[in-house]
């Protein structure tokens, strides 16, 4: 192989190389940074609907908390004026033994006739659906509620 076929193997590969860790980045980027609806302060409503919509849901009442995915799927756990922890310490009310989750991950606590979700700064994060709950949210019914690989939804 000539030096010059050879050196220009070379460029391409180095330009290959940082073609994939730009993309590696910018990935990074895009997973890190916070969706631009994410509440600064107060109660957020979590979801697509309208203020009608919510204010439909807020009117039903939650009495359980359905886990739907993960390790202790069909468990249930009714739900009263207490509030509900969720996380892999032995002290929180629903106990995950998943990798995902951390001690003490989130809280789901009633507040004006809602259901408000709190994340207690765990590492992964918590989710409704596709958005991360970034400060206290309002659960409406049905909504998955994701910690790790755990899913739960509140139901009637």
């Amino acid at each position: 192989m000539s030096e010059l076929a050879l050196t220009l193997l070379r460029l391409g590969f180095l330009f290959l190389l940082w073609v994939f860790v730009f993309l590696v980045v910018s990935a990074l980027r895009r997973d890190l940074a916070a969706p631009s609806s994410s509440p600064v302060a107060g109660l957020a409503v979590a979801g697509q609907g309208g203020p009608r919509t919510s204010r439909r849901k807020a009117k039903q009442t939650a009495s359980k908390l359905v886990v739907i995915e993960g390790n202790l799927s069909g468990t249930v756990i009714p739900l009263g004026s207490s509030p509900v922890t969720m996380g892999r310490a032995a002290d929180c009310t629903l106990v995950l033994d998943d990798d995902y989750a951390s001690s003490h991950h989130c809280r789901l606590y009633p507040h004006e006739n809602a259901w408000v979700v709190e994340d207690l700064g765990s590492t992964n994060g918590t989710w409704i659906d596709r958005t991360r709950v970034t400060g206290p949210t309002v659960l409406a019914m049905g909504q998955p509620l994701r910690i790790g690989r755990t899913v739960v939804e509140l139901r009637t």
